[in-house]
């Protein structure tokens, strides 16, 4: 709900008038006076192309942070091993002190 953009309503396709059988010289007649029968236009569907967009940009954007936290996770489990490799030593070199 939050991160869904608010998408602008398409303005109202314009009716055309289709007229194919019909001589050039007939074509011409006022909107008043017209008598001849016109063809409704379907109207346009709303584009996919945004939504392809935002799938895009959601891909990448948990693509990075699947990344970041990856990289954080290995930096703690490193950060463990040092920690536990230096007490190792200092129990050593303390347990080696007391004996002497």
């Amino acid at each position: 709900m939050l991160l869904r953009p608010k998408l602008p309503v398409a303005p109202p396709v314009p009716t055309a008038h289709l007229i194919t059988s019909a001589p050039p010289a007939e074509r011409q007649h006022s909107v008043a006076v017209c008598a001849c029968q016109h063809a409704q236009v379907a109207p346009a569907a709303r584009p996919v192309a945004p939504y392809v967009g935002l799938g895009v940009g959601a891909v990448a954007a948990v693509l990075v942070v699947g990344v970041v936290l990856t990289a954080l996770l290995a930096t703690v489990a490193i950060t463990a091993v040092s920690v536990s490799i230096a007490a190792l030593v200092l129990r050593s070199q303390l347990n080696s002190a007391r004996t002497r």
